[in-house]
């Protein structure tokens, strides 16, 4: 049997008590926090809560060597993500590996920043389009993709959630500040005049975590804002029913004038 487990967003107090049930009653305990990772606990603290080892690995481990499939074939074994199981596509690949080789499988579902960031930012999720990452940017690597997903969403009247690279093994986490900075980069490279430092975005800082930071405003006036230590993500809102308005106003310190669109 393999068991996808997904911790949530902040703590080992997120699992759920299925998750915590499926590692205590594993051979053998996996957990990749390449893709995301907890901030406000540990290792040792899901070790303890959990009364097991847990053996982190690293990406060629999960998706070169197939660590945990192989392992699933004779034992029960756990696999530990950050959030929730199935949102990163290396876990899905894991997911179909297994069923072609006929192993078990069982997914424990947790929460995502996909549904967090959009219900505490007050926008609402059936309104949102195609999400998108903004990754760091390398010698000769600096995509627009991000960039034209908000601009094909903004199209139909859609919000954009952007999230930000992560390389955990670098102890890198992308600001919200760098995020808007590299948009600002794209729209000065291809002048579609969607984005603007006057456009308004959202920033969300460490979702799921007791005292979670919602800050709207325009792009120029929260690039220079300090919003603490990671996660950070971004929202580009499109057009705004004046419920959401509102509530970027009250949980967010919008500007009130948005108040005054549609």
């Amino acid at each position: 049997m393999l068991y996808l487990v997904g911790l949530g967003l902040y703590d080992e107090k997120d699992i759920s008590l299925k998750g915590l049930e499926a590692i205590k009653s594993a051979d053998v305990v996996y957990a990749e926090f390449y893709t995301a990772r907890l901030f406000g606990g540990d290792l040792k603290s899901l070790e303890s809560l959990a009364g097991v080892t847990i053996n982190i690995l690293r990406r060629e481990e999960v998706e070169e060597d197939s660590l945990p499939i192989n392992q699933a074939k004779n034992k029960n074994v756990a696999f530990l993500t950050a959030g929730d199981p199935l949102m990163a596509t290396t876990h899905s690949d894991v997911l179909m590996e297994a069923r072609r080789k006929g192993i078990k499988t069982r997914v424990i579902h947790s929460s995502s920043i996909l549904s967090a960031a959009p219900g505490i930012a007050g926008l609402q999720a059936y309104k949102f389009g195609k999400v998108t990452t903004i990754p760091r940017p390398e010698e000769n690597y600096f995509p627009h993709s991000p960039y034209q997903v908000i601009g094909e969403n903004k199209k139909m009247g859609l919000h954009t959630l952007v999230l930000l690279d992560i390389q955990a093994h670098r102890d890198y986490y992308m600001t919200a500040n760098e995020g808007l900075e590299y948009l600002l980069r794209v729209e000065e490279e291809r002048s579609e005049r969607f984005l603007s430092g006057d456009t308004l975005a959202v920033v969300i800082a460490r979702a799921g975590s007791p005292e979670p930071l919602v800050r709207a405003g325009d792009i120029d006036t929260l690039t220079g804002e300090d919003f603490g230590g990671p996660l950070h993500c971004i929202i580009i809102p499109g057009d705004l029913h004046f419920l959401e308005a509102e509530a970027l106003v009250v949980l967010g310190n919008a500007p009130e004038y948005i108040m005054g669109e549609d």
